[in-house]
Order: C-alpha cells, then sequence, then structure tokens
C-alpha cells in the first residue's frame, strides 16, 4: 500500500491541473471579450460551469481524503493539510509545501481573473444598453428598488422597433 502523502500529493495534482485549464478558459474568454465574439462567450461560460463542478468534486476527494488522513493520526477531521505535515514523512514535505503553496497561488490567480472577466462583461452590457438607449431613448427609463439600486426597464415593442427611414 502506498504512503499517505502520495494519495494527498496526487489528489493537489489533480487540482492544480483542474486550475490550470480553468485559466485558460477563463483567458479564453476574455480573449472572446475582446473579439466582441459573442457565442464564443455564451459557450466558454457554459465550460468555465461544468469545470468548475468537477474542479469542486475534486477538492472536496482531497479534502476526505485529508481528513481521513487526519483521524488516522488521531488529529480532528476538520485540520488543514498543513497543520497536518508533521505527521508527513520527512522527505515529503517540502514537496506537499510546494503543492499546497501552488493551490494557493492558483487560487488568487483564478479570482483576479474572475473578477476581471466579471467586470469586462459588466461593461459589455453596460456599452450594449446605452447603444440602445441611444438608439430608442423613448423606449427606456430609469427605476430605482427599495434597496436604492438603479435598474434600466423598457417598454420597447417586440416587433417593427426599429424601422427603415423612407
Amino acid at each position: 500500500m502506498s504512503e499517505p502523502w502520495t494519495i494527498i500529493a496526487e489528489s493537489l495534482r489533480t487540482e492544480i491541473a483542474g486550475f490550470g485549464g480553468l485559466l485558460n478558459l477563463f483567458e479564453q474568454q476574455q480573449q472572446s471579450l475582446f473579439t466582441r465574439d459573442t457565442e464564443s462567450v455564451l459557450r466558454l461560460s457554459g465550460e468555465i460551469e461544468a469545470h468548475t463542478r468537477a474542479m469542486s468534486e475534486h477538492r472536496q476527494r482531497r479534502e476526505q481524503i485529508v481528513a481521513e488522513f487526519a483521524l488516522s493520526q488521531g488529529q480532528p477531521a476538520r485540520a488543514t493539510l498543513r497543520s497536518l505535515l508533521p505527521f508527513i514523512a520527512a522527505e515529503a514535505r517540502p514537496l506537499l509545501e510546494a503543492l499546497i503553496a501552488e493551490v494557493n497561488v492558483l487560487i488568487h490567480r483564478v479570482r483576479r481573473l474572475t473578477r476581471q472577466n466579471h467586470t469586462l462583461l459588466a461593461r459589455t452590457v453596460e456599452a450594449q444598453q446605452e447603444l440602445m438607449r441611444t438608439l430608442r431613448p423613448d423606449a427606456f427609463q430609469h427605476t430605482y428598488s427599495a434597496a436604492g439600486r438603479r435598474t434600466l426597464t423598457t417598454a420597447a415593442r417586440t416587433t417593427g422597433a426599429l424601422q427603415a427611414a423612407g
């Protein structure tokens, strides 16, 4: 039977690979936003959601493996992997520390790209709304919710809204 740390290391490697794939998808989505390729943006959004679900399953498996290891060492199941390093063979600790650090770096990169893409998407929607307000100013009005949030409402006709002159 293999050492428990090898199973933990493999699960961390799987998470790292998942983060790499997710970063790639976010970068593709960002490129699609810049080139205004709406079909690609929508397709990539679906891929990002599916990839995120798969990563969540991998993380849960890793957490279960770590919890089982913690219990086998007489530690609480909620113990962090970093706090369990003293229970791992000394020669394996640097590898696990490096893998933990890499996962944390990737988490921050994913969060940053998520915020960037969210901002780009929000700006795209705002630009589209501004264009529509310019084309049909009478069809839109701003309203405020009870919480004070401003929203844009439309009274646009569904057929013949934009007609050619003449």
